[in-house]
This record gives C-alpha cells, structure tokens and sequence, in this order.
C-alpha cells in the first residue's frame, strides 16, 4: 500500500513516483486522485499527456471513469522542460508512449525539486516491458503497481490482452480493443 509519507517532504528535495499495471488497471484514476490532493493544497501543477491519446479528451486526461483533469498535450518529451516554470508537482500520463527521452527529463525534474508522477503500462499486449517504463521503474524512489481483474477468471489481472486484429505495438484503445487478464488466461490465449 502505498502511504505517500515522503522523507523530507516539504523541502527543495524533488523525486519521481510511477504507478504501473495492465489497461483497466487503475493508473490514469490514481494519478487523478494524487492531482487532486495536490491542488487541494495549492499546490502549483503542470500535467502532460502524450499527442496520441484522444480517446476521451483532446485536452484532459480522463480515466475510464470519466474523471478528468486538464493537461498540456505534447509530441515529445524534450516539450517538457521548456513548458515547466518551476511548478512543484509535474504529472504525466501514458508515459510509455514518450520517447526515451523521458527519463532524463523527469530525472532533470527531481534533481530541480519537482515532484514527478508518471502513470503508463509497464508491459504491452505481448507481455513485453514498454518504451520507457522500465527505465523510469528502475529511477523511480516510489512505485506504484496497481492491478485490473482478469474477464475471463476474476483473479488479478496484469496482462493487456488484445482483442483488435492488429499487431503494432502502439495501439490506442480502450474495452473495444482490449481486455485485461490474469496470467494464466492471457497464456491459455497467446500459447
């Protein structure tokens, strides 16, 4: 569980937090709940999202809820940098879908104070580590793995099943296009 007690929190000290897990999982709503607890605070803010993700929102990050929250929508990480102007929190979504890139910027970030919190998923359809996130995982002094349940079984899912006739690794989608399972079912399917 996840306490959000911060050593020295308060200070100048900055730090990187990532919640991961399958599609369904959780991760866009948990960000949204750690947003609104900084703004709750008067906390200043600067939320991104990469360009590709218009499911719900041109200009929000939206859960499979429907909670939503304004962000800056960016093609590439380096954006990042030039938009922050010292903002004491700085939250980004769907981060596997950045460049490499990513990781420098958010390590930038902490060193310079800010608080980083990164939402994306950790593996893709095929059950490999996607884009960044097994980088930003390893820097990160807080992670957060959040999981959806298995439609098939019930049991705890971690897999992003496909359920669309395509075979890139990027494929923006929701409950048309994916399914979350356990590891069992997701193998009975992909053996």
């Amino acid at each position: 569980m996840f306490l959000e007690q911060f050593p020295g929190e308060g200070r100048q000290h900055g730090w990187i937090e990532v919640i991961c897990g399958s599609m369904f999982s959780g991760k866009t709503e948990e960000l949204i709940r750690r947003i609104k607890r900084t703004q709750f605070a008067n906390q200043t803010l600067l939320l991104f999202k990469p360009a590709i993700d218009n499911r719900y929102s041109e200009n929000n990050v939206v859960s499979h809820q429907g909670n939503a929250v304004e962000a800056r929508l960016i093609n590439d990480s380096s954006e990042i940098l030039s938009l922050w102007k010292n903002e004491k929190v700085v939250a980004i979504d769907e981060a596997q879908f950045f460049d490499d890139g990513i990781i420098d910027v958010c390590h930038t970030l902490a060193s310079k104070g800010a608080r980083v919190i990164i939402a994306g998923l950790d593996m893709d359809y095929t059950g490999k580590p996607f884009g960044p996130m097994p980088d930003l995982l390893s820097i990160a002094e807080y992670v957060t793995k959040v999981h959806a349940i298995c439609l098939s079984c019930g049991n705890l899912a971690q897999f992003s099943h496909r359920t669309a006739n395509e075979s890139g690794q990027v494929l923006v989608g929701a409950v048309e296009k994916y399914q979350p399972l356990c590891r069992s079912c997701y193998n009975k399917l992909t053996s």
